[in-house]
């Protein structure tokens, strides 16, 4: 997701994406440890979502 994006979304709608790309992130790497994904760039893409979402909460 863009910042650009996130910066028009209010502290609520940036809270319930935190949490469901926690969740996205979770089921993830559980699936990475089962050997069902093929895509191991899309956890490092996720870590940044979250990270974006985090920075602009603070």
């Amino acid at each position: 997701m863009k910042t650009n994006e996130l910066r028009q979304k209010s502290k609520e709608e940036l809270q319930s994406i935190l949490e469901k790309e926690r969740e996205k992130l979770r089921q993830l790497r559980f699936d990475l440890a089962a050997g069902k994904v093929k895509n191991v760039k899309e956890v490092h893409n996720l870590k940044k979502d979250i990270a974006r979402i985090l920075t602009l909460l603070k």
